[in-house]
């Protein structure tokens, strides 16, 4: 009888590290690394079409995606960046 080496749920599961990046907003600076930033969430998503699921995805309430990181290898840690929404709203009066 054969058998499955290692756990399923590893291949079609992703961490996703949800991180607050509106200083940068708010301070207008560059980006820093992401693991810099303060986390606000962890949670494990489904693997498939992530990329083109995320920006759609309401991650945190309060709080609107910005930007997205992958990991560099296929068991990493996917790192989202949200930004405060009321920053997003003067953001968009000013433009």
């Amino acid at each position: 009888m054969g058998r499955i080496a290692g756990n399923l749920w590893e291949y079609n599961l992703c961490r996703i590290v949800v991180v607050d990046v509106s200083d940068d907003y708010r301070l207008m600076q560059p980006p820093m690394p992401s693991d810099f930033y303060p986390v606000l969430r962890e949670v494990w998503m489904p693997r498939y079409l992530l990329a083109e699921k995320l920006p759609a995805e309401s991650l945190v309430n309060g709080y609107l995606y910005d930007w997205h990181e992958t990991p560099n290898g296929e068991s990493g840690k996917w790192y989202v960046g949200v930004v405060r929404a009321e920053l997003a709203s003067i953001a968009t009066t000013f433009n």
